[in-house]
């Protein structure tokens, strides 16, 4: 990888090997888990939606505490632990044959990964100083995606294969991953625990703290972008399109590329919270814009001419994707207490597992079952989103 994509030499480098490492395992896993619970596990389609939502569900709770265990006990060993759990989680799913065990896993996966997200970003709050936060932050991302990319080309062949011992395999590489991360994580200088909360200080103080709150809620409504890439857009261009089937998986390609190539060059550009709320506005127009591109794909005009409609409304939405993640990166570290960056990013991250967690459910509803006017209503509110970031910080 170039200079460009990795962060330069020290311990954010050395975070950047760790979140890569548990990437390439994600990837895989993320490929191949639905065909895994349904035909290996034996789970229908249903049951694998209700666990995996009840599991990101509760790990939408579960980043506050984890992140104030990391806050009180130190970011780097709570962040190893958690990566250990997360591979336990892993392993669950490899032995899970009774549907208990996988709701068990499920929850277990989603609560640490929640808790990890926390971590790492309390970790990353300790060894770096403020003003490099932002930048540093995409360049993990643009790790996290290249890792996500490789893996999900390595969980394609066992797509390709489509036998138990590949999608085995897979999960077996993914367990691995998280345990390789954990040792990684481990190696990182340590950063001192926070002092314990003050006598009639609550210990939560995030779930106090309600402006902070607000932001986090305008974010997680943004963020309610994630499942479109991979759920919504491949069922619209299949049932409202005339675009060739492959196109979902180009829309994908030019994302996961376009983060990789570009993430690090648009954070450079935040340098306060100023700037990060006016690119958190620029982002919801940038995602309205593609959702009124999304919207013209149904129209009649034959198969390129979809196609086209669609690379050009994805390249909005992955313009609107980068100028989110860097203005919310600045947002949500610099309006965190200091000694408190664990359980406030715990807070803050949770946007994360609620779009996950509510996003299929109301999009397919909105998208899919009103058509276009779905799409505009959609790109409304990410417009209106992007707005109301700065009354709100």
């Amino acid at each position: 990888m170039g200079a460009g994509l990795l962060p330069p030499a020290g311990p954010a480098r050395r975070l950047a090997a760790a979140q890569l490492t548990n990437a390439l395992g994600d990837g895989a896993f993320l490929v191949c888990s639905a065909l895994y619970f349904s035909r290996v596990v034996g789970l229908t389609a249903p049951q694998i939606g209700f666990g995996l939502t009840l599991g990101w569900a509760v790990g939408a709770f579960a980043g506050v505490p984890l992140g104030h265990l990391a806050d009180r006990r130190g970011p780097r060993g709570v962040a190893a632990l958690l990566a250990v759990a997360t591979a336990g989680s892993v392993g669950l799913f490899l032995t899970a044959r009774a549907y208990a065990v996988f709701l068990a896993a499920a929850v277990l996966y989603a609560c640490a990964q929640s808790g990890l997200a926390a971590a790492r970003q309390a970790l990353l709050a300790g060894l770096v100083p403020p003003a490099r936060r932002t930048e540093v932050r995409a360049h993990l991302q643009s790790t996290v995606n290249a890792g996500l990319a490789v893996g999900a080309a390595l969980g394609g062949v066992a797509l390709r294969f489509d036998t138990t011992a590949g999608y085995l395999a897979v999960l077996g590489v993914d367990a691995l991953s998280f345990l390789v991360s954990a040792v990684l994580l481990a190696r990182l200088p340590a950063v001192a625990p926070a002092p314990a909360a003050a006598a009639g200080e609550p210990r939560l103080a995030v779930l106090r703290d309600r402006p902070y709150a607000l932001v986090s809620l305008v974010n997680a409504v943004l963020l309610l972008y994630m499942p479109l890439l991979s759920l919504i857009l491949p069922l619209w261009i299949a049932g409202r399109t005339a675009a060739p089937g492959w196109t979902a998986a180009a829309l994908l390609m030019l994302n996961t590329l376009s983060v990789v190539l570009f993430q690090v060059r648009v954070a450079r550009r935040v340098d306060g919270l100023a700037t990060a709320v006016r690119y958190v506005r620029y982002a919801g127009l940038a995602l309205a814009a593609g959702c009124g591109g999304f919207a013209l794909s149904a129209s009649d005009g034959g198969a390129w001419a979809a196609a086209g409609v669609l690379l050009a409304s994805t390249g909005l939405q992955v313009v609107g994707e980068m100028l989110l993640a860097s203005g919310a990166w600045e947002i949500g570290f610099g309006l965190a207490p200091a000694d408190r960056q664990g359980q406030y990013q715990g807070f803050f991250g949770s946007g994360v597992a609620v779009a996950r967690t509510i996003g299929p459910l109301l999009l397919t509803t909105l998208v899919l079952g009103w058509g276009p006017p779905g799409w505009l209503v959609l790109g409304a509110v990410f417009a209106l989103a992007g707005a109301a970031m700065g009354p709100a910080v």
